[in-house]
């Protein structure tokens, strides 16, 4: 792919979290990228959707499809719960969301939480959570 074709991808993906379903910090953060001399960052936080791979999904927190945040997060707890929901039709499906760095533990937690328990969507997941690392599910 040719660097134009690069940058020209990035800044699209980047246009779309201009939209109000992304809050204000994240809207003004993907200007900051969209309007900076050098594209790089912005190539780097928007090229690629963060994937999850066998240790997880992992990546540096920021702004942008290729980043660690709310969103991109969320957009893997809910495929992981169709995956489950898929998987196991109509059963009590259960979940644990373990540690969590502390950086990113009171945002990401309750945004997961939130998408597993029904409160944006309709998944009906219970939820155990653990900030010690011993972690323990309910059925």
């Amino acid at each position: 792919m040719e660097n134009t074709e690069i940058i020209q991808k990035a800044r699209a993906k980047a246009e779309m979290w201009l939209n109000d379903a992304y809050d204000k910090a994240t809207r003004t953060e993907v200007e900051r990228l969209l309007n900076a001399s050098d594209p790089t960052e912005l190539i780097d936080s928007f090229y690629n959707d963060l994937e999850f791979g066998t240790g997880g999904l992992r990546g540096i927190m920021g702004v942008g499809s290729n980043r660690m945040n709310i969103y991109t997060v969320g957009a893997a707890t809910q495929g992981f719960a169709n995956y489950i929901n898929r998987l196991f039709p109509g059963e009590n499906n259960s979940v644990c969301i373990g540690r969590l760095p502390p950086s990113f533990a009171g945002i990401c937690r309750n945004d997961c939480s939130d998408l597993f328990s029904q409160r944006h969507y309709s998944l009906s997941f219970r939820i155990a959570a653990s900030d010690t690392g011993n972690v323990v599910c309910y059925p």
